[in-house]
């Protein structure tokens, strides 16, 4: 049996004596626990899709912003109901306000969406690695996604489309269940129009006289211009389209090691506490959820992992 790693708990930031001035203070127990929550002020829900909505948030508590990565999540707290992790959505280079894209999925989700313009909710974070887009400077970029995993990728193509000198070809292969369900549609419109950026879309069903593509994603990627020895691709999505996105991205030649994926696996705590993230030796929350296909590649294809 593989020896399971038991990830140490976030470290304090610092040590606050009991009964002392700062441990009476809300903003130093922040600054010391990752498990309590930071309060935010919902400013805008924006409705997106039929059951996606977009939370921008402020801080409460009069301190800067959150400082964070594209590709990191946070736990979003509903007082009274429960929390869940979504990832962040907005611009790491303009991080206020703070931006969610949520889907109407359970009690938490829909406390979420439901919230009224002042509503206070709890924020913890940010955690997890990020897309380190970074890496991919001089590369082709080619950002794969489905539905809502568009969300966890836009803050990596704002930060390439901030530099978008600094990379080659950019393609962004998107897909959704129907027409009705393209998500920030505008928006890459935008993209494609003012930032040189190739935009696919297909969706899985269509109404009679739809003039746009029928298909799923992953067929996308076999007829994408770039260069597969030169690209690097970012992956998010159903764990069954990142799979077969990333088997077709390695067939066509793009190094396992340039392929990322969010995984995004049942996360409760954050910190790696709890185990209900792990994929074997790792803890997603805190390992991930951006991983390399080189490391995902032989857990993806184990059943029922």
């Amino acid at each position: 049996m593989d020896d399971i790693r038991i990830p140490e708990p976030a470290a304090p930031d610092a040590t606050v004596a009991p009964g002392s001035t700062a441990a009476s203070a809300p903003m130093a127990l922040l600054d010391v626990d990752p498990m309590v929550p930071r309060r935010y002020v919902v400013t805008r829900v924006r409705q997106d899709t039929r059951d996606t909505f977009t939370l921008l948030l402020d801080p409460a508590d009069c301190e800067p912003p959150l400082d964070f990565k594209a590709g990191q999540f946070t736990m979003l707290h509903a007082f009274g109901v429960g929390e869940v992790p979504i990832s962040i959505s907005g611009d790491p280079s303009h991080p206020a306000p703070l931006e969610h894209t949520i889907r109407n999925v359970g009690a938490v989700t829909r406390a979420l969406v439901e919230a009224a313009p002042g509503t206070e909710i709890g924020v913890r974070g940010p955690f997890g690695t990020s897309w380190a887009v970074d890496d991919a400077t001089g590369h082709d970029v080619v950002f794969v996604t489905g539905g809502i995993g568009l969300a966890p990728l836009r803050p990596a193509i704002l930060d390439v489309l901030g530099n978008r000198d600094a990379y080659g070809k950019v393609l962004l292969l998107y897909g959704s269940r129907t027409p009705d369900d393209i998500l920030y549609g505008h928006e890459m419109h935008r993209w494609a129009d003012l930032n040189d950026v190739n935009v696919q879309m297909t969706v899985d069903n269509a109404p009679y006289g739809y003039k746009g593509k029928v298909g799923f994603v992953t067929e996308l990627v076999a007829r994408a211009g770039f260069d597969p020895r030169n690209g690097f691709a970012f992956v998010c999505g159903p764990e069954v389209m990142m799979r077969s996105a990333a088997n077709s991205l390695a067939s066509r030649g793009v190094a396992k090691d340039k392929i990322r994926l969010s995984m995004e696996r049942s996360m409760k705590c954050g910190v790696g506490l709890c185990g209900h993230c792990q994929l074997r030796e790792l803890f997603v929350c805190v390992d991930g959820p951006v991983l390399p296909y080189s490391q995902l590649e032989p857990l993806m294809n184990v059943r029922e992992l």
